[in-house]
């Protein structure tokens, strides 16, 4: 079959040559088309499922919301993992699946499970909801909106109804995000004084902002053969039509909004915030690429929509792009560019110096490009996209082994030609002669890449696209070497080529021919010299660490810091400014941008505490750094410049490794460390013992426990035999306690615009915990009871956050490795910890996760 094809080629050779044009065109589009990124996006099928509930504590949230969809979800179909977080007001459920599950079948399974859950019937406790149809590497643009003349509210406002609105059409867009500023509301801040004096309840309040803030239809009219249609317009759109609101009457006298409260703009109650270039808050925009979109393409299309935004914004607003997926894939695309050009140039040098012939040199050359533009089009059929990963696993080298045979061979064939036979059939003997060796060749290689294609999971999903890619080229170059190489033999090479070695292969054999004498007369000598390096380097191999990939270089650099868990949210975005002031004060030439987040965004994809914070930094290009030539060189100064800042942990890691890590096994770093049981005390006792096993470990760097434990909460328990005993409804008390928050009662519309109308308390009932028990609520008979009579208040301290894993509580020591290989630091680690797990009571246990996880599976 193999000797039809030689000569089925050789008889044909202008179709072979049209065939090969058409490869070469359609390579040119395929390569065109081809999905770039910089990494290829291991995490696995996902869906988020976020529940807003403010008036729950993190253990509420647990056993009312987070609980009952764990249970619901579980037995889906290809179902991997269920973890979760519950948090003060929040519960994110992360539903991972196998890679076989199709997304938006799983999101349909996850969909129809959430309608069988019951949760508690409680004021402002949501649907749960689905997270964007996104991957963990989904963040391909971050901008950052600043203004001297405009507020933090106004930046918001601008955000969420001008630049939120017009990216969200961009095509492969699949979230939009803001973070940070004021969310706009319309406050009716009421005084308990004043509705005792009118003779009122808040409930009086909340039913007139309600019964009259709406718009109403009172069917249609019919006049003179027209039907006219009726609409009642009662929407109220600014303060005064709010404070102007009728309550009731008080002794014949209408009482206003304006009698009892104050009406004024103010903003949501915040989780999250964003600070920037060391000056204070802004506001953060962060756009989300659809799963399965091209990285590159999309965030090119969101840059060419914000040039066109910029121009609508209101003058003074700024926006600053701060960090874009194509800047690292550009970086990526040229680290490839250049490695795959200067491997083909040494390739093809090296063939014109020991090939022996300007011809035969340029045909075997040929190869290089045709086999990777095969390659290609086999890539854009296989849906694998081009990545570091992929596109710099192809060899050259290995890629002309079976042209190089191929042509040399004829060469050969073609100056011992003394019969004068054809070119033709000279090539075709010279082709057939050797064309077990090559093919014999090529399927050595082949099959040596074929136990990767077994790889599942996260490390199928990095390994299996670069054997693939290698064996699309393999195949093309075999492929080339049966039909391309003897046809260019037949028409490129001269008739009668002189058979003479080149003179680098002269020069050579003088010094192998001895040597070759030498070792076929001492046998014995040769095979224990053989033997003897081979066992050194058995040895040395022993000694060799372990990684599961090298560390890509991001350009960007993440600092995570941990604070304590009663922080407020004002002192971390001033802890932020201040670490942002000393990273640009201490390395100007390396930094071009630094920015922080802190908290929870609007749409809770990374729902982190008021005491988590990511300080990203976009570094300059390498060539103007200063004090470091290395970016692990740079993460070790920056460490020390970041010392000495009181009650604060950080961990050093980069945007796409951090999110991998996390959205993979919930974890941040290198390495981490689980840590299973019941009781919050012991689980926190525990993990500072590991904590403090890791810090002893050489190569251990940025050792951080989960900060589960004191977040201060001030319990207002009511008291049902007091609230009978003077006639007080409950909902009442609920009511007033709600309005120390926020208590939503309407929206406000101004054209395509909304805001939340809401009540609360003024601020001298709020301002402090022991305020609060001063609050008035009125009883049936007319009388005002304080709070602090109707109920328990007391401070207490509690949780702050609660991680599960199959329905198992769990907390996270994870730290970094530096100056190590993950594997070896690993093992010790884990020697160090089974110690200590001996001593622990029954029912806790670890497990290990993070890069090393990946690892054994791949080794395995």
């Amino acid at each position: 079959m193999i000797n039809n094809l030689i000569s089925f080629s050789l008889e044909n050779r202008f179709l072979v040559l049209l065939l090969t044009g058409l490869l070469v065109a359609a390579g040119i589009v395929s390569l065109q088309h081809l999905p770039i990124d910089a990494f290829p996006d291991t995490t696995p099928v996902m869906v988020q499922i976020n529940t807003v509930a403010p008036a729950l504590n993190p253990e509420e949230v647990e056993a009312q919301i987070t609980f009952p969809i764990e249970q619901a979800i579980g037995g889906l179909p290809g179902l991997k993992q269920v973890r979760s977080i519950s948090k003060f007001g929040l519960s994110q459920v992360t539903v991972l699946f196998e890679d076989r599950m199709d997304i938006l079948r799983a999101r349909q399974l996850v969909s129809e499970r959430l309608g069988t859950v019951e949760l508690p019937e409680m004021p402002g406790v949501g649907r749960p909801e689905l997270g964007p149809i996104a991957t963990g590497l989904g963040e391909v643009y971050h901008y950052i909106l600043t203004s001297d003349r405009h507020s933090l509210t106004e930046l918001r406002t601008f955000h969420d109804w001008i630049v939120k609105v017009q990216l969200r059409t961009v095509p492969g867009v699949a979230e939009v995000n803001s973070w940070g500023g004021f969310e706009k509301q319309y406050h009716v801040l009421v005084d308990p004084a004043l509705l005792v004096k009118y003779d009122l309840t808040l409930g009086d309040v909340i039913r007139a902002l309600r019964a009259n803030n709406a718009n109403v239809g009172g069917g249609n009219i019919e006049q003179g053969g027209e039907i006219h249609l009726v609409q009642g317009v009662g929407l109220v759109t600014d303060e005064d039509q709010i404070a102007d609101i009728v309550i009731k009457a008080h002794e014949g006298v209408p009482v206003r909004i304006r009698d009892v409260a104050q009406v004024r703009i103010g903003h949501e109650i915040r989780r999250g915030g964003v600070t920037a270039f060391g000056r204070g808050e802004a506001v953060l925009g962060l756009g989300f690429m659809l799963m399965g979109e091209n990285s590159r393409e999309v965030t090119e299309r969101l840059r060419d929509k914000m040039e066109e935004i910029k121009l609508t914004l209101p003058e003074g607003v700024e926006v600053h792009e701060v960090y874009a997926r194509t800047d690292l894939v550009d970086a990526v695309l040229d680290t490839a560019r250049h490695n795959l050009f200067y491997g083909a140039i040494l390739v093809v040098a090296a063939l014109f110096v020991l090939g022996g012939g300007l011809r035969a040199g340029l045909i075997v050359a040929a190869a290089v490009p045709l086999s990777f533009l095969f390659a290609g089009n086999l890539m854009i059929a296989a849906g694998i996209a081009g990545s570091l990963m992929s596109l710099g696993a192809i060899d050259f080298g290995i890629l002309v082994d079976s042209s190089v045979i191929m042509v040399e061979n004829s060469v050969r064939h073609l100056a011992r030609n003394r019969e004068g036979r054809s070119v033709i059939d000279v090539v075709r003997e010279a082709s057939i002669e050797v064309r077990k060796p090559t093919m014999f060749g090529e399927a050595i290689i082949m099959i040596v890449y074929l136990p990767i294609l077994t790889l599942t999971g996260i490390e199928g999903k990095l390994f299996r696209p670069m054997a693939l890619v290698v064996l699309f080229a393999l195949l093309g170059s075999l492929i080339l070497s049966l039909t391309l190489m003897p046809v260019l033999a037949s028409l490129l090479l001269p008739r009668r080529p002189r058979e003479r070695d080149p003179w680098i292969v002269r020069f050579g054999q003088a010094f192998y021919r001895p040597l070759l004498e030498w070792a076929l007369h001492n046998r014995a000598a040769v095979l224990l010299i053989a033997a003897s390096v081979l066992g050194l380097a058995g040895v040395m191999a022993t000694e060799l660490g372990t990684e599961f990939i090298p560390r890509l270089s991001e350009q960007s650099i993440v600092v995570n810091t941990v604070r304590l868990a009663s922080v407020s949210l004002e002192e971390s975005l001033r802890y932020a400014t201040q670490m942002e002031r000393i990273l640009l004060r201490e390395f100007p030439d390396e930094i071009a941008h630094v920015w922080s987040r802190t908290g929870t965004a609007e749409v809770a994809t990374d729902p982190m505490g008021l005491e988590l914070t990511d300080i990203f930094i976009t570094l300059k290009p390498r060539e103007q750094w200063q004090r470091a030539a290395t970016q692990e060189e740079l993460v070790r100064q920056m460490q020390a410049a970041l010392r000495d800042l009181p009650g604060t942990r950080v961990l050093f890691t980069q945007p796409i490794e951090m999110r991998m890590n996390e959205m993979i096994a919930g974890i941040r770093a290198d390495v981490g460390v689980k840590i299973f049981g019941d009781e919050f005390d012991k689980l926190v006792e525990l993990s500072e013992q590991v904590a403090d096993a890791l810090r002893d470990i050489p190569g251990a760097a940025d050792v951080s426990p989960d900060q589960i434990t004191g977040l201060p909460t001030l319990r207002i328990t009511i008291d049902q035999q007091a609230i009978s005993r003077h006639g007080v409804p409950r909902q009442a008390v609920l009511e007033a306690i709600q309005a120390i928050g926020t208590l939503k009662v309407g929206e406000i519309r101004q054209g395509q615009m909304r805001f939340p109308l809401v009540v609360r308390l003024t601020e001298e009932y709020r301002d402090d915990p022991d305020s609060v028990g001063r609050i008035l609520i009125p009883t049936v008979d007319g009388r005002q009871l304080l709070l602090s009579q109707l109920a328990k208040i007391e401070r207490v301290e509690g949780p702050s956050t609660i991680y599960r894993e199959w329905a198992k509580r769990r907390v996270l020591v994870q730290c970094n490795v530096r100056g190590r290989d993950v594997g070896s630091f690993v093992a010790e680690a884990q020697r160090r910890i089974e110690e200590l797990v001996q001593s622990w009571p029954p029912g806790y246990y670890v497990t290990w996760g993070g890069q090393f996880e990946h690892m054994q599976q791949a080794q395995r």
